[in-house]
């Protein structure tokens, strides 16, 4: 365990607190939960932009926000710092433990698990999908236990799923997860290197049952169907978001994370080759589904290691150790455990560290001199920290209600020298503010009717403030008498 803390805190964002700091989500999430506890209301209509402010909106993730902005309430930018450490290694237990039940080695589960970590990078930081996660292997331990012949456990899914769907939209993967885990097992099959017994009657009844309740239970929202649909218009109606972000954008082999990947899949592949066994339909499908989710979209590295980890550490051990070895060293777990705390102690931020760290991400003083009556377009990865400190933004990276009111084409047109002059008059833009090395930036320079008002140094980075000509407070002309 001390040694999967070390390699989690490693290779996160944990020993660098300032870039968990500028990510450009976490500061929109926690004026959302902001509102929700200091105004005590749901948000509705979208609060932060001058473009489509107003606008009917819906907050998805408005549970998984309350444990940072809870954190963050206690104790500062150190209680973000906090939450994002509690999620990952969360997620890295968890899975560890499956892995250990499925394989009972020890030493496959560590080093499984070390290859889990390196797979859940893509996603290391202040992110609410951290605690989405950890339902899915919630739900995977679950539907593991009953492969074990623990039925009962069934009647944990329905909560579960209440509680998932208030978390964030990737719900939908694990209730489709649980009706592929049903309809896998409605039928006995024995071919090749296939090899299932149906359910029961009793058990088939039970998981229909199961199912139901689940799809009641992700009613129980304060969006009621609204928050149900939301998942099924990120995948068909914001083509333009996933097309964009880079998130979104298929993996790729060479970066470090497709490297992990393509490891982890190479030892399903030899592991099986070399020691052949039967499979059921359901492992094979979530074999194929994670994998193809994640070379379609990079971010879901992370949910191909929650899915097919545990099942690469049974066959690692059924192949090379095939006597259980659940036994450890107490003493060397004590000492490696004592080990990984003395790093993490070492490395745990103050207040003033993550301070500093903060100022040198983030052009802190440029937004603050922004003035709430000015129309600001903003480059998306400061819109967040915008909306966090009451700045009126252009857009933020929310992306969905941008799409869907045709902003987000407007920016991307902009940032593209696709008639960005045109646009900016269109929204009747007053101000800009962007890196230097920005193309737009080299665009407002040489363009006449705009001035660089404020500049400022963060880190290797210069950030520019531009203001039209005509939005310059002019000196009072002098009177003579």
């Amino acid at each position: 365990m001390g040694v999967l803390l070390l390699v989690t805190f490693i290779f996160s964002g944990l020993v660098m607190p300032e870039v968990i700091l500028a990510d450009p989500d976490i500061w929109w999430h926690l004026a959302d939960a902001r509102i929700l506890t200091e105004a005590h209301h749901f948000i509705h209509v979208e609060p932060y932009s001058f473009t489509v402010a107003g606008q009917p909106w819906v907050d998805p993730e408005w549970l998984s926000e309350l444990i940072f902005w809870l954190g963050y309430k206690a104790i500062g930018l150190v209680g973000i710092y906090v939450a994002t450490l509690i999620g990952l290694s969360a997620n890295m237990l968890l899975l560890y433990w499956r892995s250990f039940f499925k394989s009972r080695h020890g030493g496959v589960a560590l080093w499984t698990g070390i290859l889990a970590v390196l797979l859940m990078t893509v996603n290391a930081s202040a992110r609410t999908i951290l605690f989405a996660y950890l339902a899915l292997s919630a739900e995977m331990a679950i539907l593991e236990a009953v492969e074990r012949g623990k039925s009962r456990l069934l009647w944990l899914l329905p909560p579960l799923f209440c509680i998932w769907i208030n978390l964030h939209g990737s719900w939908i993967i694990g209730l489709s997860l649980f009706a592929l885990f049903i309809v896998s097992g409605m039928f006995r099959v024995s071919l090749g290197m296939f090899e299932q017994e149906a359910f029961s009657s009793g058990d088939r009844n039970r998981l229909l049952a199961v199912l139901g309740a689940s799809l009641g239970a992700v009613m129980i929202n304060p969006y009621g169907w609204h928050l149900v649909w939301n998942p099924f218009d990120m995948a068909f109606n914001q083509t333009l978001n996933i097309a964009s972000v880079q998130e979104w954008q298929p993996l790729n082999l060479g970066w470090f994370v497709g490297k992990a990947a393509a490891l982890a899949i190479a030892l399903t592949i030899a592991t099986n080759a070399i020691h052949q066994r039967k499979w059921k339909i359901f492992e094979i499908a979530v074999i194929f589904f994670a994998w193809y989710a994640a070379f379609d979209h990079a971010r879901f590295t992370f949910l191909a290691a929650v899915l097919t980890i545990p099942i690469l550490s049974a066959d690692l051990a059924r192949g090379f150790f095939p006597s259980p070895n659940p036994k450890t060293i107490p003493a060397i777990n004590a000492l490696l455990a004592a080990g990984a705390l003395c790093v993490i102690a070492w490395y745990f931020p103050t207040q003033t560290k993550l301070e500093k760290g903060m100022a040198r991400e983030l052009p802190l003083q440029t937004i603050a001199s922004i003035q709430p009556s000015w129309r600001t377009f903003n480059q998306e990865s400061l819109g967040g920290i915008m909306d966090f400190d009451y700045k009126p933004t252009f857009i933020d990276t929310r992306w969905d209600i941008f799409e869907h009111k045709g902003v987000m084409k407007d920016f991307l047109d902009v940032v593209h020298f696709q008639d960005s002059l045109r646009i900016l008059d269109k929204y009747s833009i007053d101000h800009v503010v962007l890196r230097d090395d920005h193309q737009l930036a080299y665009l407002l320079e040489h363009t006449q009717g705009w001035v660089i008002v404020h500049k400022e140094q963060v880190g290797q980075d210069q950030y520019l403030l531009f203001a039209r000509s005509a939005s310059i407070p002019q000196p009072a002309p002098v009177t003579r008498k």
